[in-house]
C-alpha cells in the first residue's frame, strides 16, 4: 500500500502543479528535493510572485525510522519504526478576492520488531479559507467535496466537513479558519472497509482538488480591489499563520519528527499584518465573513 500511494501522490503533484500554473499564467514552481538523514525525503515545489499566486508550495514526502519519542507518547505506543507519506499544499493568492486554499492527503504505517505492520491508516482533506465570502464559491466547493464523498459513502460529507469545521477552528481567536471542506484521519481497515476502499476514497478526494478551487480562483483572479481590501486579507492571513503555529498537527508532526523546517513552514504567506484589537466597520463585507466564520455553516443543506 506505501508504495502504491507513494506513487500516487507523486503522480497528483505532478498533476496539480501543472493546473496551477495554467491558472497563474506567468509563474512557474521551483523544485526542491531534499533527504531526511534519519530515512526517506521529499520533493518541494514553491511557486512565488506570480501573476495569481504570490506564494504557495505543493510538497510531497515520504519518510522512515524510528518514531521519535513525542510521536510515541501521542500514539501511546513504544520503540517502534514508522513510514510516512503525503503530499500537502498551501495557495495564498496576490488578489484578496481569490481565497487561499490547503489540502493534504496522506498514510502511515507502524511496524514491530520484525517489520510486520502493526497499524496503519489514512488521513486528509482539502478546505477554503476566503477574505471576501462570495457565497457561490463555498457552496462550489462544498459540492465537489460532497460528490467525491457521495461516491463511497453517502455519510462521508456531513461527518468529514462536519470534523473539518472542529479541527479547523482558531479556538484562541474563537472563530473558524475558513468556510471549511473535508477533514479525516485514522482512516483504517474494519468490518466495513479494506485499506483498498480507504486508497479509493482518499485518491478520489485528492483528484477533485483542482476541480474544487480551479474554476474560483479562475473567475476571481483579474477582480478589482483597492489597497484597503489588501491590508485586510494580510490582517486574516494573521489568523492563518496563527493557526498553523499554534493548532495545526500537520506542522507540529513535521517539527517533532526533524522534517525539512522549510517544507514545513512553506504554508505561511510571504505579507502578514497584526493589527492592534483591529475590528472591520460593521455591516462591511469585512464584517460579514467575521460574522460568518464564528459559526459553521451548512453551505448544502445536508449537515446532521
Amino acid at each position: 500500500m506505501k508504495e502504491r500511494f507513494f506513487d500516487y501522490i507523486h503522480q497528483l503533484q505532478d498533476t496539480i502543479t501543472n493546473g496551477i500554473e495554467a491558472i497563474d499564467g506567468q509563474a512557474h514552481f521551483r523544485e526542491d528535493r531534499w533527504d531526511r538523514p534519519e530515512g526517506g525525503g521529499g520533493r518541494t515545489r514553491v511557486i512565488e510572485n506570480g501573476a495569481v499566486f504570490e506564494k504557495g508550495g505543493v510538497n510531497i514526502s515520504g519518510v522512515h525510522g524510528k518514531l521519535p519519542e513525542p510521536m510515541q507518547k501521542m500514539f501511546g505506543v513504544g520503540d517502534v519504526d514508522f513510514f510516512a507519506c503525503g503530499l500537502s499544499l498551501v495557495l495564498h493568492p496576490k488578489n484578496p478576492m481569490v481565497p487561499t486554499v490547503h489540502a493534504n492527503w496522506r498514510y502511515f504505517e507502524m511496524y514491530d520488531e520484525n517489520g510486520a505492520v502493526v497499524d496503519s491508516w489514512f488521513g486528509g482533506g482539502q478546505d477554503l479559507t476566503p477574505y471576501y465570502l462570495f457565497d457561490e464559491d463555498a457552496v462550489h466547493f462544498h459540492t465537489v467535496c460532497k460528490d467525491a464523498c457521495d461516491r463511497h459513502d453517502a455519510a462521508f460529507y456531513p461527518k468529514y466537513k462536519k470534523q473539518c469545521d472542529t479541527y479547523f477552528w482558531n479556538a484562541h481567536r474563537h472563530e473558524a479558519r475558513g468556510v471549511g471542506g473535508l477533514f479525516f484521519d485514522y482512516c483504517r481497515a474494519d468490518e466495513n472497509r479494506t485499506m483498498d476502499d480507504w486508497h479509493a476514497f482518499v485518491t478520489d478526494v485528492g483528484d477533485s482538488f483542482l476541480s474544487a478551487y480551479g474554476p474560483i480562483a479562475e473567475k476571481r483572479k483579474n477582480m478589482p480591489y483597492t489597497g484597503e481590501q489588501r491590508t485586510w486579507q494580510e490582517i486574516r492571513r494573521g489568523r492563518y499563520v496563527e493557526f498553523n503555529l499554534v493548532h495545526d498537527k500537520g506542522t507540529l508532526f513535521g517539527l517533532r519528527t526533524n522534517g525539512r523546517i522549510e517544507s514545513i513552514l512553506m504554508s505561511l504567506p510571504p505579507h502578514v499584518q497584526w493589527v492592534y484589537d483591529h475590528h472591520p466597520e460593521p455591516g462591511s463585507e469585512e464584517a460579514r465573513l467575521v460574522a460568518v466564520l464564528q459559526r459553521p455553516v451548512d453551505w448544502l443543506g445536508v449537515d446532521r
